[in-house]
This record gives structure tokens, C-alpha cells and sequence, in this order.
């Protein structure tokens, strides 16, 4: 290539829920390890968004779901926290992503994170507290 350059320009509003539409997904909290109820949720999320994004949305419009993360710089974000729950090296835990897919459909781990799965309409974000 010589001299041939290409910009991408981020405009805030575009690929937004007014141009097409948001998907409903339900997100469920499940502690594996201690004897605690699942918490079920449920948000939207922007046409072809990331999971973060929809639990970020979450976190604004619903004070008790909380949760944190730390950006590795080669992996990206790496979920540490939900609801006050951490995982920890000494112990083993950590927070697994799972996805039921569709309306009941399998149960599949991802092979990605938070910060690049992209839910597809009526996915069922399981996020499990349990040991390695």
C-alpha cells in the first residue's frame, strides 16, 4: 500500500436501540459453591452490543446487581465480582460465563468474555460462582 489510508469513525448514536431495536436478554447469578438463592434479572441490550455493555446497563438501572472487573491488557476484561462475591486464586473461584441459548435451548460455555460475547435475542446470561 502506498499513501492509501482508511478512518474509522465511532459516531456516538449509530447501531443504537432507535435505529434496530433492542433485544431482551435475562441474566441469572448462581453461587455453585454456598448454599444461596439464584437472583434473575433482566435488561436490554443494543443490536449487536457486547455483554458488558447490557451489564453495565443493568448495574444503572438496577442497584442491586453489582459487579467488577479488571482489564487485562492482552485478554481484555476479566470479571472479578458480582454482587459482592469475588473469586479468589487461594480458594480456586472464579465467575464462569454461561449461556443458555435461544428459549431453552443448550447450555454452552463461550469462548469468549464478557467484553466480546454478543447475546442474541432471548439468551440466558448464566453467570456461576464456582471452583476451577
Amino acid at each position: 500500500m502506498t499513501g492509501d489510508r482508511a478512518l474509522l469513525l465511532l459516531v456516538p448514536g449509530i447501531l443504537t436501540e432507535k435505529e434496530h431495536g433492542s433485544n431482551p436478554i435475562n441474566l441469572t447469578i448462581v453461587n455453585s459453591i454456598a448454599d444461596a438463592p439464584n437472583e434473575t434479572y433482566s435488561t436490554d441490550i443494543v443490536y449487536r452490543g457486547i455483554l458488558l455493555g447490557a451489564m453495565r446497563r443493568l448495574h444503572q438501572t438496577n442497584a442491586d446487581f453489582k459487579f467488577t472487573y479488571t482489564e487485562n491488557f492482552n485478554y481484555g476484561p476479566f470479571l472479578e465480582s458480582v454482587n459482592g462475591v469475588a473469586g479468589n486464586n487461594a480458594e480456586h473461584t472464579y465467575w464462569e460465563l454461561l449461556v443458555q441459548t435461544g428459549k431453552n435451548g443448550s447450555v454452552i460455555r463461550p469462548d469468549v468474555g464478557i467484553g466480546c460475547y454478543i447475546p442474541e435475542p432471548n439468551d440466558h446470561i448464566i453467570l456461576n460462582f464456582t471452583k476451577w
